[in-house]
């Protein structure tokens, strides 16, 4: 994660509240979560974001949260409830 401040270099990290910065350790764990994968409990297959399911219409990007809930596996049509985090 990375920001740059007007008139000062890019920062990159967590920040604490000593030195009066801004704490970007939550947005770096919702961007860790976001990326997540997840696996189908019946069939194995695995939801990576990064690729997405283009052939249901879920762009490469996509995390698991923002996959409609009536999605279905790929492999198995089981539905989006029966994925757990992988």
């Amino acid at each position: 994660f990375s920001v740059k401040f007007a008139g000062f270099h890019n920062y990159t990290g967590a920040c604490n509240k000593q030195n009066n910065l801004i704490n970007f350790s939550s947005i770096n764990t919702k961007k860790r979560c976001l990326m997540e994968k997840w696996r189908c409990t019946v069939c194995g297959y695995i939801y990576d974001p990064a690729e997405g399911d283009p052939d249901s219409g879920i762009a490469p990007g996509t995390s698991f949260e923002n996959i409609p809930e009536d999605w279905h596996c790929p492999v198995c049509g089981a539905p989006k409830s029966d994925f757990e985090r992988y």
